[in-house]
């Protein structure tokens, strides 16, 4: 079976197209000309060069194709150019689903993000029905990802047969971009961290998503989403265990919400006049107001899907990040 994975080079991509080939495909890796391709070493697929802003590359790729894991975006809490993550977001999404079309594909795997969910008045954790209201997202972010949903959904209602993936914090090996919480973890490892507040994550291994994510496209039902995740954990907890597993000392003072919002003001000025990536930022402040913890009984339902414990997980990536001079 012919299978394209659009950001193939990334830190989920490259463990989907392992597990994929794992798994019998003949796996097309669309990614973008002179990027950084590391992640695909040594694997075997067939590497195509294309963009997701290029349609006419997309149709090219996606020719012969059965089923596209759409994994592309861009992955920031911090940007100084919202309109281009809305371009990457939302329009590359309307392209890959575009070419999808014209190719035929039996299934259309649209990853997404579990930050497009609300916590429910009565459950501490979210589910795939607790979808956002666009006023209600946070950032550029957000807003753009719930955007893309709604352009897979409408694709969906016009015979694409799609299914979407919520996907949690990814964790593990690999991630060297890295994604929104291998930065979190960075500076952690680099003591940047003195602090923590009342908030909550859920965290899976990057290899469980990919799992996840082979499952959604055997057993999944077209037209419904699926919440990928792990372990729901506080974060003062996260970062207790990511003290014990590193020797570095974890935050013990906790901070009021109004406090962090002036952390994230002083980052987003320090961002926008670097162009560098701030500690925290007004998007990733306000987002962890609360904890944001999610539900997987679906997937476990519907999919088999069986994530496992995340700590020797964390153990991995923080052993990656120093193995590979990031700390």
């Amino acid at each position: 079976m012919n299978v394209l994975v659009t950001g193939a080079n990334g830190f989920v991509g490259a463990h989907l197209c392992r597990r994929l080939v794992e798994r019998g495909a003949e796996v097309r890796a669309l990614v973008r000309e002179g990027s950084d391709q590391s992640g695909l070493k040594g694997q075997s697929v067939d590497i195509v060069h294309g963009d997701i802003l290029d349609l006419a590359s997309l149709e090219r790729a996606t020719q012969g194709c059965e089923q596209v894991y759409h994994l592309a975006a861009n992955v920031k809490f911090f940007t100084r150019d919202p309109a281009a993550m809305r371009a990457a977001n939302t329009q590359g999404t309307r392209n890959v689903l575009t070419a999808a079309r014209k190719a035929g594909v039996r299934k259309m795997i649209h990853t997404s993000t579990a930050a497009v969910l609300r916590r429910g008045t009565n459950s501490p954790s979210a589910d795939e029905t607790m979808l956002k209201d666009d006023h209600e997202a946070v950032g550029a972010y957000e807003l753009s990802k719930l955007e893309a949903d709604r352009v897979a959904m409408e694709a969906c209602a016009e015979g694409l047969p799609v299914i979407i993936i919520n996907l949690a914090a990814p964790i593990g090996p690999g991630d060297a971009k890295p994604s929104p919480i291998g930065h979190t973890i960075i500076q952690f490892l680099k003591g940047r961290f003195p602090v923590y507040t009342d908030s909550g994550l859920n965290v899976v291994d990057v290899r469980d998503a990919a799992e996840g994510h082979c499952l959604a496209a055997e057993k999944g039902t077209i037209g419904n989403r699926y919440i990928l995740g792990g372990e729901n954990i506080s974060l003062k907890d996260f970062l207790g265990v990511l003290g014990e597993l590193s020797g570095v000392p974890s935050p013990t003072i906790q901070v009021p919400y109004a406090l962090t919002l002036i952390g994230g003001v002083m980052g987003e000025i320090t961002g926008r006049l670097t162009n560098k990536e701030p500690l925290a930022c007004l998007a990733s402040v306000r987002m962890g107001k609360y904890p944001h913890y999610v539900s997987i009984d679906k997937a476990k339902r519907e999919l088999g899907y069986r994530p496992g414990p995340i700590r020797a997980s964390l153990q991995e990536e923080i052993e990656w990040f120093r193995a590979h001079g990031m700390v």
